[in-house]
């Protein structure tokens, strides 16, 4: 159980770290992100980028998905791993 918590905060803090990323890229338009190092960041965020653009598009021309889902990988953290988490008050009772 703990190397599954372990692997569980690896990724969601990594994926945390992609999309600030892809945050600050969005102030360089020019940036092309199939080129790399770029398309280091945009391959594993972009399968979660594009439905949350359906739903929430972009306001003022200003892209707020990558905002969103480093609200959303955060909460996932604490709520599974965290020091109150479920993942990690389950491994206490073991």
């Amino acid at each position: 159980m703990n190397f599954i918590n372990i692997s569980l905060g690896i990724l969601l803090a990594l994926m945390t770290v992609l999309f600030i990323f892809r945050i600050i890229l969005t102030w360089y338009p020019q940036v092309e992100l199939t080129r790399l190092p770029w398309k280091l960041i945009a391959l594993p965020t972009e399968p979660f980028l594009i439905p949350a653009r359906k739903l929430i598009p972009p306001l003022g021309g200003v892209d707020i998905t990558p905002i969103l889902l480093v609200g959303i990988c955060t909460l996932l953290r604490e709520i599974l791993i965290g020091q109150q988490g479920v993942l990690t008050m389950a491994s206490r009772l073991q």
